[in-house]
């Protein structure tokens, strides 16, 4: 696409696809669009050691979503494999509960968020999902209908996203700007160099997001940190910047994490971003990637070498499950 032609695309996605859960307020509303429609709508909270702050999420999206209002038809928790108590904390306020290993046993278990995100597809009945993140301290049912009212008010748009300003939170309090920096120190530049339409996109890598099943289906599942950067360009080159809507949440309070963290999850994201590129033929002579991720850790004047191997492997679109197709009653795609 022309470069002149870039931001009047962008602005007018902006103005049309782009919302503040403030217009989403009126639940009842949300629910007579989605009976009306016909829809199921399925929660997915993917959690890994989330004790803490799993019990306030039920709470209140059972008590907003499901039962003062039938926006939310089914509800669970997959977890990876916590060591504390996610589970059964999660079961005591009444979600469903699953370990990811036991879904799809024959395919096999694999580390990492995309695994769960990828395993509810197979697990839950919606014809939307929607996915939060579980480590949401200040948790509100706008985290929820903000992502899928775009979704119920358009049926073109196949894939919401949530933004939001993200405060860093520390042990003397909350300060009033940060986050996002994986965003814009890796993501955005990149995709305004290659994908420049996605720049318009506020928060791409954001945990909360809420897709049709005809899409989720469709597309593969990095199990790592690459699992929301190939969904947005997995969609966009099939779909299209149409596909796509963004709300603001306002403000999601959540744990900082390390630069070191930060820089193991621009690993993974760039793995994905780079085979994505291979994939759609943007690229050629690129050589084989390493998979070994090189830290240094200071000890007074000793500086050890970490290293840690992150392979991005990735789960193939779930229409090619046998399991699934005989489950949802549909022809298998190779």
């Amino acid at each position: 696409m022309e470069g002149f032609a870039m931001p009047d695309i962008v602005d007018k996605w902006l103005k049309t696809n782009t919302f503040h859960h403030g217009e989403f307020w009126d639940i009842l509303k949300l629910v007579e669009l989605k009976e009306k429609q016909g829809l199921k709508i399925s929660l997915c909270i993917p959690t890994l050691n989330e004790e803490l702050t799993i019990g306030k999420e039920i709470v209140i999206f059972r008590s907003e979503l499901m039962e003062r209002y039938p926006l939310i038809d089914e509800f669970a928790v997959i977890d990876s494999g916590s060591k504390d108590k996610t589970l059964e904390v999660a079961a005591s306020f009444g979600a469903d509960t699953y370990k990811a290993k036991d879904i799809l046993p024959k395919v096999g278990d694999k580390p990492g968020k995309g695994e769960n995100l990828w395993k509810a597809i197979y697990q839950l009945k919606g014809d939307i999902i929607i996915y939060v993140d579980a480590d949401i301290a200040n948790i509100h049912p706008r985290f929820v209908t903000g992502i899928v009212g775009p979704l119920l008010l358009n049926p073109k748009t196949k894939y919401c996203k949530a933004f939001y300003d993200r405060p860093i939170t520390f042990s003397s309090g909350v300060r009033a700007s940060g986050g996002g920096r994986v965003t814009e120190i890796l993501i955005r530049p990149l995709f305004s160099l290659f994908f420049p339409e996605l720049a318009a996109l506020i928060q791409p890598l954001s945990g909360e997001f809420a897709v049709r099943r005809e899409v989720l289906e469709k597309i593969s599942f990095p199990i790592g940190y690459g699992v929301e950067t190939a969904h947005i360009l997995d969609v966009y080159t099939r779909w299209g910047l149409e596909a796509f809507s963004q709300c603001d949440l306002d403000q999601r309070i959540h744990r900082n994490q390390s630069t070191t963290a930060l820089g193991k999850m621009s690993f993974g994201i760039l793995q994905t971003f780079l085979n994505r590129m291979k994939r759609y033929d943007m690229i050629n002579k690129l050589p084989e990637m390493a998979t070994l991720y090189r830290q240094f850790q200071a000890e007074g004047n000793r500086y050890d070498l970490l290293e840690k191997s992150i392979i991005e492997d990735e789960r193939p679109p779930m229409i090619t499950i046998p399991e699934y197709c005989k489950k949802f009653g549909i022809k298998c795609q190779k």
